[in-house]
């Protein structure tokens, strides 16, 4: 069983320095905290591009870090489960809320399935995970058991798939969704995907105010932006004046032949199918360059060994929504390369793929 290391904002002052180099890490971003620390310099997770160097304020940190406190109703003294990468901002602020709020952390190294390295009946308030990591959980015999032991669990970094969405709606602890970036110092908005009030719309957090530009794009600013405008590349719709639906990246959204195609609606589309047909495999929509179309529609899917029931999915596709939203080609791949932060990188792969092909 892996190792745990626990601590709190008046605990770490006489704490003896971790062993492990990954406890330290915590140890170190306690200390600087306790010493004042005006400035932090994040990494960006590298999802939609190279990862960069950001610098951010204490003020902004600690104003993330209450302002979730707030929304999730976690104050003083809440038992939090540290099962994030803490290089990233969302390990960051696990610990930034630990020291800002006064919770009390159990920090652990980033694992698929975080509750094979929790000793059964340990019990926490809050964690926050990737959606692979949750749907790990739920797969495990064991661990599937203990899910309510988390308290309420805090979703980011990649999107919920509609299987794990299904599974999600029936537990019993809250599920919420985020939705945020390094630049807004973690989330903005927040959704909750089950209970008796599952939304579509994300609503956001106290303070902050947001618009779309002439694309359709969000942007936000407020407290943990220092007021300053962030503009993304997220089109939305706005629902309310404090609620926005998510429709996709305006960099996911292909032109093949004259027609726009948004990349992650076709991926939804596969998904629902795909669910339907009781299947579950992991795959990802991309583009390639093509004479006549200037970009065409293509998939990849994760697994050559077992059958993929490609035409099947082609022809629902077709018949659901259109036949412009069917991939022109399917790619069958080992691995999906992943980027610092374990998220699938589509660019890179594909971009392998065409150089095994040559």
């Amino acid at each position: 069983m892996q190792m745990l290391w626990q601590t709190n904002r008046r605990q770490i002052a006489t704490q003896p320095v971790p062993e492990s180099a990954y406890f330290r890490l915590a140890y170190d971003f306690a200390q600087t905290w306790i010493a004042n620390q005006p400035e932090y310099l994040l990494h960006t997770s590298g999802s939609t591009g190279q990862p960069k160097p950001i610098t951010l304020a204490r003020e902004q940190l600690e104003s993330s870090a209450r302002l979730t406190g707030k929304a999730l109703q976690l104050g003083k003294g809440t038992r939090a489960l540290v099962a994030l990468n803490i290089r990233y901002i969302a390990g960051v602020m696990m610990l930034t809320r630990g020291m800002v709020l006064d919770w009390e952390l159990t920090i652990m190294e980033p694992s698929a399935n975080p509750l094979l390295s929790v000793p059964a009946g340990q019990t926490f308030d809050f964690v926050a995970l990737v959606p692979l990591q949750l749907s790990d959980i739920l797969e495990n015999k064991e661990t599937r058991r203990r899910v309510g032991s988390l308290g309420k669990i805090l979703l980011g970094g990649a999107p919920v798939s509609v299987a794990l969405w299904e599974q999600i709606r029936r537990l019993s602890v809250p599920v919420y969704q985020s939705y945020g970036m390094t630049e807004t110092v973690s989330h903005v908005a927040l959704r909750q995907l089950n209970g008796t009030g599952p939304h579509e719309d994300y609503t956001l957090l106290e303070g902050v105010n947001f618009g779309v530009d002439q694309r359709g794009c969000l942007y936000v600013s407020g407290p943990m932006t220092l007021h300053q405008t962030i503009q993304t590349n997220d089109l939305v719709e706005i629902t309310s004046d404090r609620t926005f639906r998510w429709l996709g990246r305006a960099d996911q959204v292909i032109n093949s032949g004259g027609v726009k195609i948004p990349l992650e609606q076709v991926e939804r589309v596969v998904e629902q199918i795909l669910y339907g047909m009781g299947c579950s495999f992991e795959f990802f929509c991309w583009h390639e360059p093509d004479e006549k179309l200037g970009q065409k529609l293509i998939m990849v899917v994760k697994n050559r060994d077992v059958y993929f029931p490609g035409e099947k999915v082609l022809s629902e596709i077709r018949q659901r929504e259109s036949a412009y939203l069917a991939p022109r080609r399917i790619y069958f791949v080992d691995e999906f390369l992943k980027t610092p932060t374990d998220k699938v990188d589509k660019r890179r792969t594909v971009d392998l793929l065409r150089q095994l092909e040559e």
